[in-house]
């Protein structure tokens, strides 16, 4: 089915850019940077995978595009408003490495936990809404995680709960989601089930997926596009070229510079 959906890079609108980095560097110490001159470009409707060794900054790139880093040098923008003055978070989803590290004896049930991703786009104070429940309802049964509404969170299977995680960041109807690391500690079949949700959120609702794995081999079988980062991006082709250049090349070198441009009229 991945394969399949895959092959589907025609739905991906390369005129439209949701984010656009620019020459970004960043570093807590001025002397040292991990990332280094960034520039990328994610369009609306692709899915990407995020590669690289420990510490190559995939993770901080993706703080940084949040707005959870500040930046030293460059631009990014998020749909086309530079990021400084982007106010829409709630077009944006986030799935964090922290989620696999929940509290598990924090007392919220599946529900609640949905219903956080509401509170995004309200103002301190602010209450929960029919709206509000309705969107969680639809998220929890896009996920197919609505019969589970009233257990406790801490009672899923870790499966079960990364999909609570994806429900939380679909309620508040995102146009891209960021996912990182979402598939430590859960077993093969639920791995399995989790991708295919991914490609479902991706082909049927249109969403755009940037995902960070370790798993580079099953990431090249679901993903449309590789990123590669290793303090630079050193890399950002399709899966298949992925594949290719990485038999030849040692991909995460500094001196390694496989980069696709990609030209639509």
């Amino acid at each position: 089915m991945a394969n399949k959906l895959n092959n589907e890079l025609n739905k991906v609108d390369h005129t439209k850019n949701i984010i656009e980095i620019k020459d970004v560097s960043f570093g807590y110490d001025r002397n040292k940077d991990i990332l280094k001159s960034i520039n990328l470009e994610i369009h609306k409707g692709d899915y990407i995978g995020f590669v690289g060794p420990n510490g190559s900054g995939k993770t901080t790139l993706i703080k940084v595009i949040l707005g959870l880093l500040e930046f030293r040098e460059g631009s990014i923008k998020i749909f086309n408003q530079d990021l400084k003055n982007f106010k829409d978070w709630n077009k944006i989803g986030y799935v964090s490495q922290r989620m696999a590290n929940f509290d598990n004896n924090f007392p919220l049930t599946v529900e609640e936990v949905v219903l956080m991703g509401r509170y995004s786009g309200k103002k301190l104070g602010g209450r929960i809404t029919d709206e509000d429940r309705k969107l969680t309802q639809e998220s929890l049964r896009e996920v197919e995680m609505w019969d589970y509404r009233d257990s406790l969170i801490g009672d899923l299977s870790g499966g079960q709960m990364q999909r609570v995680f994806i429900a939380r960041a679909l309620a508040s109807k995102p146009e891209i989601i960021f996912l990182d690391e979402p598939t430590t500690g859960i077993d093969e079949k639920s791995e399995n089930d989790f991708y295919q949700l991914l490609q479902e959120l991706n082909k049927k609702m249109g969403i755009t997926l940037v995902i960070v794995s370790h798993d580079i081999e099953r990431l090249t079988r679901e993903v449309m596009h590789i990123v590669c980062i290793n303090q630079t991006l050193t890399c950002h082709t399709t899966p298949e070229e992925f594949i290719k250049e990485s038999q030849t090349s040692n991909m995460f070198g500094e001196d390694v510079k496989i980069i696709t441009h990609h030209k639509h009229n």
